[in-house]
């Protein structure tokens, strides 16, 4: 690592937890109250809680809002569009559901931008250079989430991820965040084509 990267990982390490600290506590009220609707909604738990790779590969555990109603063979619940509703879908459209993720970002699991986390089963699909991802800490948000959110390919996502590795800053950082904005209240590429989510990482052909 370079020495100019190094001094940006502290800066960008004591901003990350100045921002969700003062996130985590001005948003309390958004945050109380969307999880009393997930509740109501979708019932408990309340969060998504799953194992995601983080830097290095390091193994962490991801926490978001639940957004789909948990899997029911008898009532035909077993698809994602399936089971993401209508309130779900709002849900993800206003990037609510990534709220609890403040507190991954606290713990130093991820950074505010960075690439997306994804499945640990993905790991071992990566080519070596679309496994740089993994230099950083993923990210709320990220340069890929910025050029298109689910509705790019993921070898376009790779690539956005692996840039942004390279090319990381703190004005790079503060340009995705505002952009993040702008895609939020757009509504911009929530899903894929023909898909309520993001195809999966292998699967694009089946």
């Amino acid at each position: 690592m370079s020495g100019g990267f190094r001094a940006y990982d502290i800066v960008k390490r004591g901003l990350d937890i100045v921002v969700a600290a003062v996130a985590l506590v001005l948003l309390s009220p958004v945050i109380v109250a969307t999880a009393v609707l997930v509740a109501v909604r979708l019932g408990r738990p309340v969060l998504f809680a799953q194992p995601r790779p983080g830097r290095h590969g390091r193994i962490f555990t991801l926490y978001k809002f639940r957004s789909m109603r948990a899997v029911d063979p008898a009532r035909g619940w077993v698809s994602d569009a399936d089971r993401l509703t209508p309130f779900g879908v709002r849900l993800r459209a206003t990037s609510l559901d990534e709220l609890p993720s403040l507190w991954n970002v606290l713990r130093g699991d991820m950074s505010i931008v960075g690439p997306r986390p994804l499945l640990v089963e993905y790991l071992d699909r990566y080519t070596p250079k679309q496994a740089r991802r993994h230099e950083v800490r993923p990210g709320i948000t990220g340069l890929a989430q910025v050029t298109g959110r689910n509705a790019v390919t993921w070898e376009q996502r790779f690539a956005q991820d692996v840039r942004y590795v390279d090319r990381r800053s703190v004005g790079l950082d503060l340009r995705i965040v505002i952009a993040t904005i702008g895609a939020v209240v757009a509504r911009e590429g929530i899903s894929a084509e023909g898909h309520v989510t993001m195809t999966r990482f292998g699967e694009e052909n089946d």
